[in-house]
């Protein structure tokens, strides 16, 4: 069995990715999780989905967290 690596992140967490969004911004907002990433442009907000493979392949950093719950 693989060992699969799973970057923690939220709902509400900012993310950089590597390559920027065509109106030039780099920052994101996790706006859903689950089989897919839900990302919103903090520049635009223009809203995407992507496979969380393809999110742990793009992601740069995480700028900001959100405080656990519970």
């Amino acid at each position: 069995m693989a060992f699969i690596s799973v970057t923690p992140i939220q709902v509400g967490d900012v993310v950089r990715l590597r390559k920027p969004h065509p109106c030039g911004g780099y920052e994101w907002t996790v706006v859903r999780i689950g089989a897919d990433i839900g990302l919103k442009c903090r520049t635009c907000g223009h809203r995407i989905l992507l496979t969380r493979r393809e999110f742990e392949r793009r992601l740069e950093r995480v700028v900001s967290a959100t405080q656990p719950t519970g």
